[in-house]
């Protein structure tokens, strides 16, 4: 498998784009090397946060952080750091990278490929002997994906200190392993995790590069992106309760039927998300019918709205929109309905002075800059909480994410990193 990824992904590198310590050959064999740990049946990943797996993975890395002349360590909560010292050490660290867990029978670059984008840097670094001004660190961050405990991002949480211990050590896995129980199989605790907080005037801001998980790239034809912001959901559950009555026998001007009400809020609301911004979203995809016969007209039904916008006034103004658009249809359709919000995150936008200085990094290499938001949630988002934050994109071939025909290009990825090079230079002064 190894030889299989790396050799795929050298079939139509641009090797011109080997230059200034940054090398395609080495990224490929590592995100093969990576590929085998965890490998299914399917050639996907499967490599769950707190597992086995997982922590290969991270020690593998350790190894190469080490031979990049990086010192590596370990938190409390499995995150790891390789750090390089600035000339002036004393400043706070710029921090880039992401993480190695997968969803089940995931992909072989969503996560790997930030870590190992940041990884170049620091190898570039050494080959032509540069030393930044201000420290680097490369990072792994455990459990973003959540496939473990079915809620990620456990180990960026961690290291900001935004943690509510007495809800995680409720967690079980499926397999009714608590938290604790599996924090302690690679090595960990509950106690471990809850003191991996850093000071966070140790850093000065994170950047991760990610494949895009969306098709905008790819249909500009450009190998990766400025993300301008990483939407915030919120999650509204809904119920429409009307009457449940026989479908023969009940004629159609005298029916409370809450489906026919349900239905006509979707189709709704797909037309909102336009009227407050061009990054908003809105989606339906679950939805529960009661009682759910053939020969019944339904009486209720329950369905969750998930809106996201990289703005919070925006995306708040469109949950406003939804709300008021559930009561007209109710109120049309002779139904009732109700709300709960189950769920609100806050939008993380990016800097525009940020954004400015990805922008003449893009020129720096000669390539377009162009801004999409991020509608998927990182580990960028819970830092950008606490801390200034950065990302950029990498074409994603048919917007696949999660799953293993997950593929981005070599050359798009070296790209990539050419910019993230460029752009943590510029943060030096």
């Amino acid at each position: 498998m190894t030889k299989t990824l790396q050799d795929d992904l050298l079939k139509t590198y641009q090797s011109n784009l080997d230059k200034d310590g940054v090398s395609g050959e080495r990224l490929a064999r590592r995100l093969g090397e990576l590929a085998l740990i965890g490998l299914t049946g399917e050639n996907g990943s499967n490599r769950p946060g707190y597992s086995q797996e997982e922590k290969q993975a991270k020690e593998l890395i350790k190894t190469w952080m080490s031979e990049a002349g990086l010192t590596v360590r370990e938190d409390g909560a499995g995150n790891v750091f390789g750090r390089l010292a600035g000339k002036n050490d004393e400043k706070p660290a710029i921090l880039s990278g992401s993480h190695v867990d997968s969803v089940p029978n995931g992909g072989h670059f969503d996560g790997p490929l930030g870590v190992l984008s940041a990884l170049e840097v620091a190898e570039a670094w050494k080959d032509t002997g540069y030393q930044p001004e201000k420290p680097y660190e490369v990072v792994i961050f455990s459990d973003e994906e959540g496939s473990r405990f079915n809620g990620g991002l456990n180990g960026s949480e961690a290291m900001i200190g935004n943690v509510d211990m007495d809800k995680k050590r409720e967690l079980q896995d499926a397999a009714g392993k608590s938290f604790d129980e599996v924090l302690r199989q690679v090595g960990l605790s509950a106690d471990s995790f809850a003191d991996a907080a850093r000071d966070l005037k140790e850093i000065e801001l994170f950047v991760e590069v990610h494949i895009e998980q969306g098709k905008q790239l790819e249909k500009e034809q450009l190998p990766c992106g400025i993300v301008t912001g990483i939407a915030g959901p919120c999650w509204l559950e809904m119920t429409f309760e009307g009457n449940a009555g026989h479908a023969g026998n009940t004629p159609m001007n005298d029916r409370q039927d809450a489906l026919v009400a349900a239905g006509d809020f979707i189709h709704l609301i797909s037309g909102l998300p336009e009227e407050v911004s061009d990054s908003a979203v809105a989606t339906v995809g679950k939805m529960e019918v009661r009682p759910n016969g053939v020969n019944v007209i339904p009486g209720s039904v329950q369905l969750y709205v998930d809106i996201r916008d990289i703005y919070r006034e925006t995306r708040d103004k469109l949950v406003d929109k939804i709300r008021d658009a559930s009561i007209q249809i109710a109120k049309n359709h002779g139904v009732t309905v109700k709300d709960n919000v189950t769920l609100r995150v806050d939008p993380v936008p990016i800097a525009e002075e940020t954004q400015q200085q990805l922008a003449d990094a893009f020129r720096e290499n000669g390539l377009k800059s162009y801004k999409l938001p991020s509608g998927a949630g990182h580990d960028a988002m819970i830092i950008g909480d606490q801390l200034p934050v950065a990302m950029l994109f990498v074409q994603s071939k048919d917007g696949i994410s999660h799953n293993p025909a997950e593929w981005s290009d070599l050359s798009d990825c070296v790209q990539s990193i050419h910019v993230l090079k460029s752009f943590l230079e510029s943060r030096q002064n």
